[in-house]
This record gives C-alpha cells, sequence and structure tokens, in this order.
C-alpha cells in the first residue's frame, strides 16, 4: 500500500519527535539540534500567524545564504500555511525587482550576504508589510536598520529582527493553531535560472517536493546515519533536494557556503565523516582540477552524486578514479519536476558512461517525436516526464505552463535517445541545436570531443549568427591550468574526430565560462561574448 503522503513540515516534525537530540545540522561553530530546530519553527510560524491571520497561501521570500536561519525560515514559513520563494543572496538589485514584482511577497527575509541595493528595490513596493533580519553582521546593527528603515518609508513595512522575533514568542506569546495544509497546496515557487531569458517561477506544491524526496531517498538508501556536505545553496531546486532528503531520512546537513577553498571542504568532510556529497558539473570540475582530491582518502564517504547539467564523459571518469570504491550517481532532472527525474545506478556507470540512467521510482521518461509518438531506440526526441513530482505550473503564466505541460507529461526541451536497453543518453537542448546551413548539429557532441584533449578544462560550444550559414559554430575552452592549449591544436584535432561541418569556425579561451547562480553556463553570452583567438 503506498504511503500516505502529508505536508512537507510534517515530516520535519515527524523527525525532530524520533530524533529530538539528534544533531540536524552543522554550520560553522554551531551544532543545531531537531529539537532546538522545531522550536524555533514553531516560535517563527506563530509570530507569523500572529502578524497576519490570513497568511496561508500567501508568499514569503528568502534572500538568503544556507544557515541555520534559512532552515528556521523554510519550515516556519510552511507551518504557516504560506509559500516559500528562495532566491539568490547575490542577485542584482534589477534581477530581485523583478521576481519580487512576479510574486507579489507580503514578508521578504534578508541576511548580511544580500547587497545593500536590494533594500532600496523594496522601497518601491507596497505589497511587502514585514520585513525580517537575520541577526548578524550590518544587519544586525541599529545603523542598519535605520538605514533600512529609511529605504522603505514610503511603503512603510515592519521591520524586525529574527533573534528579537523567536525570544518575543519565547516569552509568552500564546500559542497559534498552525492551519491545515493540504498536500497539493503550493509550497514554494523557485525561479528559474534564466540562461537565456527572464526567470519563470515554478510552482511545486508539498506533494510534489515529498514524493520527489521519498524517491531520492529510496534509491540513495538514505537513512538517519547519513551525513551530506552541502556547498549547493537551499535557494537552487538540487540545494532544496538535500533540505528535504535529508530532513525526511532523519540525517545530518553540512552547510559550507564556501568552495573558494576546495581543500578545505574536503578536510571538513572528513573531520564530520560525511557519507555524501553533491555538486553540478562546474563543482566536479573545480575538485578535478584545482583540489587535491586525489590525496585524500574518505573513510567514510558512501556516495556522490551528480546533477544541474551534463558533465562530460572524461569528468565522470576522472570523478570515479578520484574516489575508487565510491558510489557515483549521474542525475538529471528540472526545477519543474521538484529536482530530480532519472538516475543512472553507479553498478552500471562504468558501463553506460554518458548516459543519464532511467526514471526514478515513480516516474516515467519517455523520448517522443515531434507528433508525440513514441521515439524507437537511437531515434532522437524529446523527454517527457510524468510522475507526481511534476509542478503545478508556472506561478501567473499559464500559457507558458500550457506549452510544457501536456496531456502526455512534462515536455522538459532536452533531447535525448535510449540504447536497446532504455537507458537515456542526452544529445542537448531543443535550444542548444545549431542550426549551420543544412545541418542540425549538437553542441554537446563537440563538447565531448574537445573535452578529449588534455590541455582543456571546460569547454561550452555555441552558435554564433552566420549570414551565410545561419549560425557557425564557436567553441569557449578553458584551459587545464598551466597547460599550453592554442587555436590550432583544438582544431586539428577537431578535424581528425567530427565531420567537416562540424568543426567550430572561431575558438576562443577564457579564464572561465560565465555561469548562473546555480553553475549552469549562460551560453547565450557566450554566442556574444570577444574575438576568437
Amino acid at each position: 500500500m503506498r504511503e500516505r503522503i502529508l505536508p512537507l513540515h510534517e515530516y520535519f516534525q515527524r523527525t525532530a519527535e524520533r530524533f529530538p537530540g539528534k544533531e540536524m545540522l552543522v554550520y560553522g561553530g554551531r551544532r543545531v539540534s531537531y529539537c532546538s530546530m522545531r522550536r524555533d519553527v514553531e516560535l517563527l510560524a506563530a509570530h507569523l500567524l500572529r502578524a497576519d491571520p490570513d497568511f496561508v497561501g500567501k508568499r514569503a521570500c528568502l534572500f538568503m545564504k544556507n544557515s541555520p536561519e534559512y532552515v528556521t525560515s523554510f519550515f516556519g514559513i510552511l507551518e504557516a500555511g504560506g509559500v516559500v520563494v528562495p532566491i539568490s543572496d547575490r542577485i542584482s538589485s534589477r534581477g530581485a525587482k523583478v521576481i519580487l514584482e512576479d510574486c507579489t511577497p507580503t514578508i521578504v527575509i534578508l541576511d548580511d550576504s544580500v547587497h545593500q541595493s536590494i533594500s532600496g528595490v523594496l522601497g518601491d513596493l507596497g505589497f511587502v508589510r514585514m520585513i525580517i533580519l537575520v541577526e548578524s553582521g550590518a544587519y544586525g546593527s541599529p545603523e542598519r536598520i535605520t538605514g533600512i528603515a529609511s529605504s522603505v518609508a514610503a511603503s512603510n513595512p515592519k521591520i524586525c529582527r529574527l533573534h528579537e522575533i523567536l525570544e518575543s514568542e519565547k516569552g509568552g506569546g500564546g500559542t497559534v493553531a498552525a492551519p491545515e495544509v493540504p498536500t497539493d497546496r503550493v509550497a514554494m515557487i523557485i525561479y528559474t535560472s534564466g540562461t537565456t531569458g527572464n526567470p519563470k517561477g515554478v510552482m511545486l506544491s508539498h506533494s510534489n517536493l515529498v514524493c520527489n524526496a521519498l524517491s531520492i531517498i529510496k534509491y540513495l538508501k538514505l537513512t538517519p546515519d547519513d551525513k551530506a556536505m552541502v556547498v549547493l545553496p537551499f535557494y537552487y531546486s538540487y540545494g532544496t533536494s538535500l533540505l528535504t532528503t535529508h530532513v525526511i531520512a532523519g540525517g545530518t546537513l553540512v552547510l559550507e557556503n564556501s568552495f573558494l577553498y576546495p581543500n578545505l571542504v574536503l578536510e571538513k568532510m572528513i573531520e564530520e565523516r560525511v557519507t555524501g556529497f553533491s555538486g553540478v558539473p562546474s563543482t566536479f570540475a573545480i575538485l578535478l582540477g584545482r583540489s587535491s582530491i586525489r590525496k585524500y582518502r574518505f573513510p567514510h564517504l558512501r556516495y556522490v552524486t551528480q546533477a544541474g547539467g551534463a558533465m562530460s564523459s572524461r569528468h565522470t571518469l576522472e570523478l570515479m578514479e578520484a574516489l575508487p570504491g565510491k558510489r557515483v550517481y549521474v542525475m538529471y532532472g528540472q526545477t519543474e519536476a521538484s529536482a530530480r527525474l532519472s538516475y543512472l545506478d553507479p553498478e552500471v556507470l562504468p558501463r553506460k558512461i554518458g548516459s543519464i540512467g532511467k526514471g526514478i521510482p515513480g516516474v516515467e521518461l519517455t523520448v517522443r517525436r515531434k507528433d508525440g509518438s513514441a521515439a524507437t531506440p537511437g531515434e532522437v526526441g524529446e523527454i517527457v516526464a510524468s510522475g507526481p513530482n511534476v509542478m503545478v505550473g508556472y506561478w501567473g503564466s499559464p500559457q507558458e505552463t500550457r506549452k510544457v505541460l501536456r496531456e502526455d507529461g512534462l515536455h522538459t526541451g532536452d533531447l535525448a535517445k535510449t540504447d536497446e536497453e532504455g537507458y537515456l543518453y542526452i544529445v542537448g537542448r531543443r535550444s542548444d541545436i545549431i542550426k549551420s546551413g543544412a545541418h542540425r548539429i549538437s553542441a554537446k557532441e563537440i563538447e565531448e570531443v574537445i573535452l578529449e584533449i588534455p590541455a582543456v578544462h571546460e569547454v561550452a560550444v555555441v552558435g554564433e549568427k552566420d549570414h551565410i550559414l545561419g549560425e557557425s559554430i564557436k567553441a569557449c575552452i578553458v584551459p587545464e591550468p598551466g597547460a599550453s592549449c592554442g587555436k590550432n591544436e583544438i582544431l586539428a584535432y577537431c578535424k581528425a574526430n567530427l565531420p567537416s561541418y562540424k568543426i567550430p569556425k572561431h575558438v576562443e579561451f577564457l579564464a572561465e565560462l560565465p555561469r548562473t547562480e546555480s553553475g549552469k553556463v549562460r551560453k547565450h553570452l557566450l554566442a556574444a561574448s570577444g574575438e576568437d583567438a
């Protein structure tokens, strides 16, 4: 019999009841138990409902880095019946204004990692009724509060500090009954990274998030003994899945917001006896190219997961060699699917390098032609997904929702093919196909070939406007540190391994690839960048 699905915050409550004294979070020198986190969550939820008895269904934006305060805010909002809208703490004021005006939150929670200009944006928004400041750094100072109060004077929201809210509620504010929350109610709105344009708000229900988390727990075999190193931000869907899975499983999260010195993160993993690590392709590119990962031993590490975009076969093989005996999970997903759609079993990985595996438990993935019929093995088509993790829709955008949510499921926009055993292989995104003359060329195929060159660390292939061909091929390359890599070497290798129409016309060398906050390459910027080498 299928388990009855509960609202997400009720799983947190259950875990806190089962393991009250267990460490939930490790953050710098702080160690936060499930019991103390539950107390703070209940206090914040009571305050939100006391301030606005009609808070149910209203949005609350979090401009915060990963921290215990983020988790308090996340579950406090959900317990009060609200909708969490997580936003990057490094977003520009213009980007923040676009999202705020789209989702119209009544509450905004800020921490001291947020740029001061964000408070100026809040002053123009009359719908924000409360601003909560996390009590650290500049935001804890009276001068900072005075500055924010001045900038938002016209809209006159209530301004308070999180630690003062919790203290005042401890002082006997009285209990406030938590509302009943149906599992089909929207719990989160996560804005897509916007690699090509303005982000869209993906509405995820409690059921979406819980079903996806339970499926991930099942195939990763997570237990209360698991302890994950978290370098991915919680405002990103992959980061959110780390939070939801480990809270439901009763595990522990070690939060590390800085990846500037990767060896320190690796040493922390050993010190904390971490059992799991998750990253996007750029995370592993850094570890493989700029850390001493091959020199370390991780006696407690059980598994590693990779998602957030296609990682090259070369880097996958290098990661397996660097972590002998560890289970490496290659995964695929979308924000529109609450994070995860497929995974490749580590046992199969050595003979299926380049594959994203098969659908996770409870999810059906098919490859379809343009007419909606099923593609045959080896035939390229679009991945269509169906399952309880598929989003409710895009916030305020029914037309955009109808484009991707159809009768047969979620149209992902990702092009793929299957082999005879049903394993999926991504070819590229519809938007990542270069149309050059009469040819339709996968950028990913060219990237895979160029990455075989030892001197190449990372590469992104894009299409540039060409008045004859429509688009010509451009390769943007980040060399390996200290390696000598020239245009002629790149082109000679491509000529030896690719047909003539797939050879780049332009080659550009960069110190790094431009990325979104979630690590995805902003290819539209590369298509318009600089001169070729």
